[in-house]
């Protein structure tokens, strides 16, 4: 779908010089001399760089609609993880790479949703909270519960995070995967 460059909007994903980029910036000038353009701050969605370009609103530019699909999340293998499209139930294999750091937090039969352009992944999100259990932390000290002071733990998965002094070992927690911190106990 072609735009105008001064309808570009932060979060549109457009094509230009042969990738995809997201706006994650703009700001419409109108100077002094000359027609008026908008400024707008681009990433890369693929290789992650910047880039700051001018569109005046006499040229055109392609805007790409991503497809979103729901995948469920079968097993790891090495590097690898294979996912199962829930509509043709298709698997793609995905690396952790692409995952990054919350891969630990994808357990057997997770609902993901993927982005897709042209069937090729762009990116993944999980679920926004998990429970875990905690398999490692320090034993509750009488008396320490008064300050707001927050001990770390080891969670079945391996990730560290800090908790509340009144959790104990064994128990299940509810963990944000977004910044990979502690929530809440689990009922």
């Amino acid at each position: 779908m072609k735009i105008n460059g001064n309808e570009i909007r932060p979060g549109n994903i457009i094509q230009h010089k042969g990738g995809l980029w997201v706006a994650v910036k703009t700001q419409h000038v109108k100077p002094g001399k000359g027609g008026a353009f908008a400024q707008v701050e681009l990433k890369n969605i693929i290789e992650g760089t910047k880039l700051n370009e001018r569109f005046r609103s006499s040229e055109t530019v392609e805007r790409v609609r991503l497809d979103q699909k729901t995948f469920q999340f079968l097993f790891a293998e090495g590097e690898m993880l294979t996912f199962m499209d829930l509509e043709n139930y298709e698997q793609i294999e995905l690396s952790t790479e692409f995952v990054g750091e919350r891969a630990a937090f994808l357990q057997d039969g997770m609902q993901v949703d993927l982005e897709l352009y042209e069937e090729r992944p762009i990116s993944i999100a999980l679920p926004e909270h998990v429970t875990l259990e905690i398999t490692e932390t320090e034993p509750t000290v009488k008396g320490q519960t008064a300050t707001s002071s927050y001990k770390p733990a080891i969670l079945e998965n391996g990730v560290r995070v800090m908790v509340p002094p009144f959790v104990s070992l064994g128990e299940k927690i509810i963990v944000d995967t977004t910044d990979i911190t502690y929530v809440r106990r689990a009922q």
